[in-house]
């Protein structure tokens, strides 16, 4: 039995893993599968958001160090993720001009490599699964516009969730831009949009499977955590 810690980036996150991704990955063999805000241990008000890739790399590597038989993943935006300057997360200018598949994958094997490395000889690499959602959590929102919809009690939104979702090869595809990035999407069609209680209420709707169905990135991310606890 495995223990699963999930380092996340808001509460919508931390409610998704709790209330659907816990409850999957139980059938796989994990003992206890728990999200964390990423930030500050001791002050919960301080966690969360976008942080520097040194405050979430001292996070895993803390984790991984105290309980030397768990494993560890990441669940992070690549919308507005640091790219450059001293927060910069590792290969982030690099992923730039990169095809979605590759700017997600860049980043992923970058990270991967240096906690491996960090962790020394010894450390079994499939203790750590990062995963760089694209573009962010509520492009997954798109995997059933009927279900977005009804989620967040905006009926009439469906055939607009519909419309933007029917512009992109998946849901993953909807754009990084501060103009057009998922989020951007949801407020210019739902001013008093709140993420914390929307997006957990929306997600909750559409389930698991659908965004396995609709989001390739995030099914393989899903799939190494379904493999990884059995091959423990």
């Amino acid at each position: 039995m495995s223990r699963l810690l999930i380092h996340v980036e808001g509460q919508t996150e931390e409610t998704f893993v709790n209330e659907l991704l816990a409850p999957h990955l139980y059938k796989f063999g994990y003992s206890t599968v728990s999200a964390r805000l990423l930030g500050n241990a001791r002050l919960r008000s301080k966690r969360g958001g976008i942080c520097s890739w040194q405050a979430v790399r001292r996070d895993i590597l803390n984790h991984l160090k105290e309980d030397s038989t768990s494993l560890s993943t990441i669940m992070v935006d690549y919308y507005a993720l640091p790219k450059s300057g001293l927060n910069s997360w590792p290969k982030g200018a690099e992923s730039i001009p990169l095809s979605l598949p590759q700017k997600c994958t860049i980043i992923q094997d970058a990270i991967h490599t240096e906690i491996c490395n960090e962790m020394g000889k010894g450390f079994l690499p499939t203790r750590f699964i990062p995963y760089i959602m694209m573009y962010e959590f509520e492009g997954l929102l798109f995997s059933n516009p009927e279900k977005f919809a009804k989620g967040i009690g905006r009926h009439d939104l469906a055939y607009k969730f519909k419309n933007i979702r029917g512009g992109f090869e998946t849901p993953e595809h909807i754009n990084d831009s501060p103009e057009t990035a998922p989020s951007k999407r949801i407020i210019n069609l739902v001013p008093n949009y709140e993420k914390p209680l929307m997006g957990s209420l929306a997600i909750l709707d559409i389930g698991l499977e659908a965004v396995r169905a609709e989001c390739s990135m995030f099914n393989h991310w899903l799939e190494q955590l379904e493999s990884s606890c059995l091959n423990q």
